[in-house]
């Protein structure tokens, strides 16, 4: 197995893993379906627990404050095509400027249990997150900020414990729109399940660099695809790809759209104009897919829709723009926080 790849190193590692030609595909990481073998930034622990009747557990980061305390906590989740160990740049800006920080890994996700039958809810991911934060003390009000996927979550989570909810912070958020509503037709788990069989590393990078990337590549970008390619090449295959059906048909069933105007804490949009991704695009109608994750329109809807809503947009930058401009980005973020308590 390929040494673990560790995001302390990824800019060295990204340079050498870019260069691989397809003849060279046996030396790419190999990791196991709970990402065994690849090192995440900070110390990974486990909250145990049973849930629908399976013992599972959740693999979480606890980064306590490398700055002046200020007793806040932000709770960071992660996106689908990404990881705990993917916020490590946020993580240290927040750790940096006081906040202690905790990064889940959800159920059906990078280092956390996949179980064999799961009936996947934002309502479920969010009851799990907020018994892992009491199981670790976090008690009081609690700043959710979600990327993605994540946004979604921290939508459900907000509306299910507003007294414990301070600010969320929403970056790129998906469901901004009701795909089905629109005409993008189910796939349903069996057919996400064959689609998630092909997943290549290939495939993750052609879809971030047109979807996520503005059709640009930096070397930064590739270990978080390897990263979830490695757990494609490895034994667990399947069970990873069967989860992963099953979140993706979470996502496109459950839109939390329609709840915007319920949320009563402020909320922090945090938005890259150029980015473009809506869940099944390329199995929608041809005439309809330039209509779908149009985020400069999207962007001016969810702030008028949320009703403490603030908009900070990013006109250059795509899906990720705390991995594209991370200077930008957290400082966008640290004056955001300040301003929505």
């Amino acid at each position: 197995m390929t040494p673990a790849i560790t995001f302390r190193f990824a800019s060295v590692i990204a340079l050498s893993l870019a260069t691989l030609s397809a003849t060279q595909a046996a030396d790419e990481p190999v990791y196991g379906p709970e990402l065994e073998g690849f090192s995440y930034p900070a110390p990974v622990k486990q909250f145990n627990f049973t849930s629908q009747r399976a013992k599972l557990h959740m693999a979480y980061m606890d980064i306590a404050p490398t700055g002046k305390a200020n007793g806040r906590t932000v709770v960071l989740l992660h996106g689908k095509n990404f990881c705990g160990a993917t916020w490590d740049g946020s993580m240290k800006a927040l750790a940096g400027a006081g906040y202690r920080v905790v990064v889940p890994d959800q159920v059906g996700f990078c280092k956390s249990s996949k179980p064999e039958h799961y009936q996947y809810t934002f309502q479920q991911l969010a009851e799990n997150t907020r018994a892992l934060l009491d199981s670790i003390g976090v008690k009081g009000p609690v700043t959710m900020m979600g990327h993605s996927t994540g946004g979604m979550l921290a939508v459900r989570y907000g509306l299910m414990f507003p007294q414990q909810t301070e600010q969320l912070v929403l970056v790129n958020p998906i469901g901004l729109e009701d795909w089905k509503a629109l005409g993008v037709p189910s796939l349903g788990v069996d057919k996400w399940y064959q689609r998630e069989l092909q997943t290549t590393a290939e495939r993750i990078r052609n879809y971030e660099k047109s979807t996520y990337y503005v059709n640009q590549w930096k070397p930064e970008y590739e270990p978080p695809v390897q990263m979830l390619a490695g757990m494609y090449r490895g034994p667990g295959k399947e069970i990873v790809a069967w989860n992963s059906a099953l979140l993706y048909d979470m996502i496109y069933t459950q839109p939390v759209v329609y709840e915007f105007p319920l949320l009563t804490m402020p909320t922090l949009l945090l938005i890259g104009l150029k980015d473009t991704t809506a869940i099944g695009k390329d199995a929608a109608p041809e005439a309809l897919r330039p209509k779908l994750g149009n985020y400069p329109e999207l962007a001016q809807k969810t702030v008028k829709a949320i009703p403490k809503a603030t908009l900070v947009s990013f006109p250059e930058m795509g899906h990720a723009p705390q991995m594209q401009d991370p200077k930008a980005f957290h400082a966008a973020l640290l004056n955001g926080l300040k301003a929505g308590r």
